[in-house]
Parts: C-alpha cells; structure tokens; sequence
C-alpha cells in the first residue's frame, strides 16, 4: 500500500483531511500486505494503523522535534558508516524498508548521500569494509538501515562475508523490522547463511504490539531461534500504540512464550513530525514499574532513551 487514501479504502476507514497529503508528501505511505492484514477494519483507532497511517498532526511543528534526534551525522565515520558507542560500528545496510513506520528516526536521514550504504556501488562498499578493517578497536557490528534484510540473499551474503575477513569483529547483530512486516523474508538460505558465520550473530526485531505477531511471525521466529541465533525484541512507547501496561504485558508475554528476549523499551526519539506520539517519561516509568510486578524479570525490556553525543543508551528504568 502506497497511499493512505488507498489504505483507508481497503480498511473502510473515512477520507482524510487534506493535510495528510502533506505528511504523505514529506515521508510516503509503504506498508506491507502482510502487516495491512493484521488491521482491524473500520476501526481508526487500530494499533497497527496507527504506526503506518500518514495524517495531518504530523505537519505541526514541535519544539523539540529534530530531523536527526540521535545525532547520525554527527557520528558518521565514512559513507554509510556509523560510529556512536565504543567498540561498536553500524552499517546502514540498505535505506529501504518494508514500512515506513511514521515515528522512525530516520524518516528525515538523507540516505541519497548515504547511497554507498546501499552498497549500490562496489567502490563505496570496499570504503565502508576498509574503515571497519582499519579500526582494530571495532569488534562489532551493526547492520541497520533501512533494513539491511531488503537486501536480497546473495547480497547478504557478499556483505557479511567482507564484514568476516576482517580478524578483529567478532560479533554482528541484524536489526530488522522484516520478521514482522514481511516474515518470508526469513528464508532457509538466510538463516543457514548466518548460522554457518564464524561471528557470534544476534537478530534483532522490531515490534510494538501483541497484534503484530502472528503464525507466519511465530513460523519465522522459531526458524531463527532453532538454528541457534538469538532474538531479541526492541520497542517503541508510543501514544495510542502500546502506551499502557496491559499492552505492554501481552507483548512481553507472547515475545517470552516465542522464545523472543524482550531487550529495550525505547522513549520515542524525538524526530519532526512524530510529536503526536510521544508518552511522558513519567508515564512510562509507572508502565515499567507495573510490568516489574507482573512479569518475571528476564520479561522486562529495558526502558531507555538515546541522547546525541552520549556514548551509551540512557536507561531510564
């Protein structure tokens, strides 16, 4: 779905005032089918829809709300390679997704002069694996984007086997929100891929509510998690998505019954035109703390926050 005129249609939803087009044209509407057929029609108020759906409060400018929150360009080290925390290097791997999710962080990230990031170029490719090979004091890595699983498997592979040669990384995580949106993407030749790597390999997901998860989402965690690759989950708190300790519960208690670690509960990053989403710190310290007297400890994700120019995460409970 490419619109939300075309997305309001299909779930029987009301036309939109005409701000939404501005939103839309600012940041498109791309949602998969798969992640559309989860929805509840007719209702406005679906969690899902909401992360997805394009509308008019997102043109009102906040004090605050940023076109880099997290300070990406700032830790930018070469094309399409960042540096923020020691130790650790994340690759953007791809600047497509399978959703445009309308809270992202990098809604507004220039990924055209990023594109070595796509590795669209081999040169630009080789720039990215010779920086990580010079910093001997990198032993991580990150694939993000985008989301580095748009990429199809050979060209996967070709990445992580440059990202291999390099003796001094040891480990690498795949951030991917693919899992979710379109879980076929976990494919056998992916997963055999990453379970014969000689790197010590974590998927992470990206999920924020129950309704998100369903048996092709369980049929593609457990194909990971068989192969012994780790998954761990991180959310977003988000108004009217999740903002609540109920919702929060069901999700940590499906994410744990799957076998999927609950990591981080991530405040919103404060990016232009995601305002309308944000839950207070305050609100989201009683949600934790209600979720630590319902769930056992290893159920609860860690409530955080990512400050630009902080050389961690910030936890916040």
């Amino acid at each position: 779905m490419r619109s939300a005129a075309d997305l309001r249609r299909r779930l029987g939803l009301p036309e939109a005032d005409p701000a939404t087009q501005e939103a839309e044209n600012a940041f498109p509407t791309f949602v998969s089918l798969e992640f559309l057929s989860r929805m509840e029609p007719g209702n406005p108020n679906d969690p899902l829809l909401r992360q997805v759906l394009a509308i008019g409060e997102e043109m009102v400018e906040t004090a605050g709300f940023v076109d880099d929150p997290v300070g990406d360009e700032a830790a930018t080290i070469a094309p399409g390679l960042l540096q923020k925390y020691a130790t650790r290097a994340l690759v953007i791997a791809s600047g497509v997704c399978g959703v445009h999710c309308r809270y992202c962080f990098r809604r507004e990230f220039d990924y055209s002069s990023s594109q070595s990031a796509a590795f669209a170029l081999r040169d630009a490719w080789e720039t990215a694996v010779y920086e990580l090979s010079e910093r001997s004091d990198i032993d991580e890595v990150i694939l993000s984007g985008g989301d580095p699983l748009t990429l199809s498997d050979a060209k996967l592979d070709r990445l992580i086997s440059a990202i291999e040669s390099i003796p001094h990384v040891k480990r690498l995580r795949l951030h991917s929100r693919m899992p979710i949106v379109i879980p076929q993407r976990v494919t056998n030749d992916f997963v055999n891929r990453i379970r014969a790597s000689r790197l010590a390999t974590w998927m992470v997901v990206h999920c924020n509510h129950v309704a998100e998860i369903d048996e092709a989402v369980e049929a593609a965690f457990a194909k990971l998690i068989d192969a012994g690759i780790p998954v761990l989950n991180q959310a977003v708190l988000l108004r009217g998505v999740n903002d609540s300790a109920d919702a929060l519960e069901s999700l940590c208690r499906r994410l744990v019954d799957l076998r999927v670690q609950p990591y981080y509960l991530h405040q919103l990053d404060r990016v232009r035109g995601a305002a309308h989403f944000e839950v207070s710190m305050e609100e989201g310290n009683a949600i934790i703390a209600e979720l630590r007297a319902r769930l056992p400890g290893y159920a609860v994700p860690r409530y955080a926050i990512e400050e630009a120019g902080k050389k961690s995460k910030t936890v916040i409970a």
